[in-house]
Parts: structure tokens; C-alpha cells; sequence
């Protein structure tokens, strides 16, 4: 029988091989708007792994999985970016069953600080996914007391405009953060998430630039044209309810918290999952 979380999985789930390219993954990914792809095999849909952005955060420079560009291929990123998923996809990922609950998922979420899960059969076959956004639609139907001030992060890593997208993936994956807000003089001018740099490979602008095909000339770039769209922020005052539901209706992971103008935390869904969930 299903558990009560196929009732808010995704059970369509855009999936790839190992054998799909690191480039092709990266393209379905900012096409679909994903930040996760799980990998099976082609017939039965057997759980392998699954990518990540962070996965490709680490690829480009970020983390050890830049060995493959630097040591494999010699610096070569044109050539790199057209292995397999199998060098750098995340093994035997965290996954939970087609009986599973909701408590289940936020457990998983809050304890591993995992974004997305996804579930799979008695042998081991995808059959959905749930993710941080799926739950906290769920868990934002209360009426919560707290305020963003009483959840946020308060010391928040920040970077500048002028940061080598490098250094950025370096930082992402030291600390393990998803998103970094770009600060000039202590004023708030935007927010680079590993989404966005992945976003930069996909949509072909990193390849624009390229003249020589090395990785390093592709990571000195500056941060600065990624920060494109609207800023979305908040201030510390505001229920926690309220911006659970304006994350929602905006499809944005995390909101800068501003005070005065000046930058005084960070919320993100998970933040507000592990605040739903404790109430």
C-alpha cells in the first residue's frame, strides 16, 4: 500500500542514467527549473544515485569532484563535462518507501539537512520524489507565533560581486551552502545560489566566453553577471507563516532578511520546515 507521502510526491520524475553526460544533466536540469536529478537504470528505474547542483558546484571547481576536470582531463573542461554522471554523481542517496509519512520526510529533511528524497519500492525503484518545498506546503497550513527573527541565520558568509565564480563554488561547498548574498559595502546587491551557476553552464554562457576550453578561465570569471532578476527580501519582524507562503508563491528557497538596510540574516525552506516541524 502507499504511505500519506505519495499524496505530496512528484511521481513523474525526470530522471537519467549513468551514462548521461555531465553536460546533458546540467541542460535538463536548468531546463526544468530542477535542482536534483535522480539517476536509474534505464529499464527498471533502479535507484543508483542521484546529482545534484551542489553535485556540479563541487564539478566546477567547488570540491574533490573538480579532480575529474584538473587530473582526468588536464584542466580541460569542454572535455570533462562530457563524462558520465557515474564520476560524480552522490551513491545510494538517502531515500524513503512508497509507504513512508510525511513526519518521515521531515525527519529525513531536518536531521540530514537533505533538500530532496527520493522514495522508492521494495526493490529498490524509483517512484517518486519529495522535497523541502513539497513539505513545507504542508506544514505552513498553521498559524505559527514566530517571527523570521526567531528562526533566521544571523551570521551569514557573504561574498562580492567581483568573486571568481571558483572562489564562490569553493565557499558552497566548504560550508556546505546552497546560496551566498553578494554584498558591497555592507549593502545587499543580490544572491548567488549553486542553482544559478549551474544555470550559467547550462544556458551555454560559460561556453560564450570560452576561447581556450580551461577550466581556469571559466572559474576566474567574476560573479557578477550571474546576479540577474528581482531581489527577493524580508525583514526580521515578519510572521514566519507569511513568508513560508510568499516562498511558495514565488518558487524562491531563501529570503535575505534586511534591517535598516543593512543585511542581518539569512531564512531559507529549511529553516521553516525545521520551524513547522517543532511547533
Amino acid at each position: 500500500h502507499e504511505g500519506e507521502i505519495m499524496a505530496i510526491a512528484t511521481r513523474d520524475v525526470i530522471t537519467a542514467q549513468q551514462t548521461t553526460t555531465i553536460i546533458q544533466a546540467v541542460g535538463i536540469m536548468t531546463r526544468e527549473g530542477f535542482r536534483r536529478l535522480p539517476i536509474v537504470d534505464a529499464g527498471t528505474h533502479h535507484l543508483r544515485g542521484i546529482v545534484t547542483a551542489s553535485d556540479i558546484i563541487n564539478f566546477m571547481g567547488g570540491g574533490e569532484k573538480f579532480n575529474l576536470v584538473q587530473v582526468k582531463h588536464n584542466g580541460n573542461f569542454l572535455a570533462a563535462i562530457n563524462e558520465g554522471l557515474r564520476e560524480i554523481m552522490t551513491p545510494q542517496p538517502a531515500t524513503m518507501p512508497v509507504t513512508g509519512s510525511i513526519d518521515d520526510a521531515v525527519s529525513i529533511i531536518t536531521t540530514r539537512r537533505i533538500g530532496g528524497i527520493p522514495i522508492v519500492d521494495a526493490e529498490a525503484n524509483l517512484r517518486g520524489i519529495v522535497t523541502e518545498r513539497d513539505v513545507m506546503k504542508v506544514l505552513t497550513t498553521e498559524n505559527s507565533r514566530r517571527r523570521v527573527e526567531d528562526i533566521m541565520k544571523t551570521s551569514v558568509r557573504v561574498t562580492s560581486p567581483d568573486t571568481p565564480i571558483g572562489k564562490v563554488c569553493e565557499e558552497m561547498v566548504k560550508y556546505r551552502f546552497r546560496r551566498l548574498p553578494v554584498v558591497v559595502d555592507d549593502v545587499l546587491c543580490g544572491i548567488v545560489t549553486a542553482t544559478d551557476i549551474m544555470n550559467y553552464l547550462g544556458k551555454g554562457k560559460v561556453f560564450e566566453q570560452l576561447t581556450t576550453g580551461d577550466s581556469a578561465e571559466v572559474m576566474g570569471a567574476p560573479v557578477r553577471p550571474l546576479l540577474s532578476g528581482e531581489l527577493h527580501t524580508t525583514t526580521p519582524d515578519r510572521n514566519i507563516h507569511d513568508i513560508a507562503v510568499a516562498m511558495i508563491r514565488k518558487g524562491i528557497g531563501a529570503f535575505p532578511v534586511i534591517e535598516d538596510s543593512h543585511l542581518v540574516g539569512l531564512v531559507t525552506e529549511y529553516d521553516l520546515v525545521k520551524a513547522f516541524a517543532e511547533e
